[in-house]
């Protein structure tokens, strides 16, 4: 167990170093200009759509994640339809991230006319991450002490109330460690973006095409002209899933006290 968790940190560390020392040399404050071009290779608005995506697939996600998890573990009295979601959201999960992008393209670049747009990028991704919310607010609902629920009961609290009062908060740890999962692979797609949301270097509107991060890294990357501005902005992606899981745990750790 040791040499497993040994392994597991030195690869990240390495990989984390890697990035860092091959990036950190090649930063420079064109690269976090206000506008692209083909001469700064700015990051800054592909920077801006990353986190706009990561705010609006959450802002479509959570709500189904969180209100599916409390039916399913509150409601749902049915063995076979909790077998069935649980299945199928398993199965989700691990579908490639491909799969997803041309499911996007197919049903909201084309059947709802969105076109390549960011908003069709964030309906995609808001169902990539679903079933990861759906799983992991599950698991933390189910794992609340039932003493907890008979206390509130006890005291004459409701059933609604004694969910949002009591059973949400004492989840709320688990509930945002799927969240940071999902943050995680919100920052770091590309094959889905890439069929949905487009790789325009902009700062984009919901009908707009735009690039995330980790497109930009991509685009700049395949054109074999600016590879030493990709690993600088692979740095800052990388930079930015920890600042984001880092508050994330802040943010869990503040709610469980």
């Amino acid at each position: 167990m040791r040499i497993s968790i040994f392994s597991t940190l030195a690869v990240f560390f390495i990989l984390i170093i890697f990035v860092i020392f091959k990036g950190i040399w090649h930063l420079s404050w064109d690269l976090f200009a206000w506008e692209y071009t083909s001469n700064n290779v700015s990051m800054m608005p592909s920077l801006i759509n990353t986190l706009n995506m990561v705010l609006l697939s959450l802002f479509i996600a959570f709500p189904f994640g969180i209100f599916g998890a409390i039916y399913l573990n509150e409601y749902c009295k049915s063995p076979k339809i909790l077998s069935l979601i649980s299945i199928a959201s398993e199965t989700l999960v691990g579908i490639p991230s491909i799969v997803y992008g041309l499911f996007g393209y197919l049903a909201f670049v084309i059947y709802f006319g969105f076109k390549t747009s960011f908003i069709a990028g964030s309906l995609t991704l808001s169902i990539m991450i679903l079933p990861l919310i759906l799983r992991s607010s599950q698991e933390a609902l189910k794992s609340v002490p039932l003493n907890l629920k008979e206390a509130s009961f006890a005291l004459g609290a409701g059933k609604i109330r004694t969910i949002f009062a009591v059973i949400l908060p004492a989840a709320s740890s688990g509930i945002l460690a799927g969240v940071i999962l999902s943050v995680g692979r919100i920052v770091g797609e590309s094959a889905a973006l890439l069929y949905t949301s487009g790789s325009v270097a902009k700062v984009a509107s919901l009908m707009d095409s735009g690039r995330t991060l980790s497109v930009h890294m991509y685009a700049i990357s395949t054109e074999g002209l600016h590879i030493n501005e990709a690993y600088s902005t692979a740095m800052i992606l990388i930079l930015l899933v920890l600042l984001l899981n880092g508050s994330a745990n802040f943010i869990a750790k503040k709610l469980t006290r």
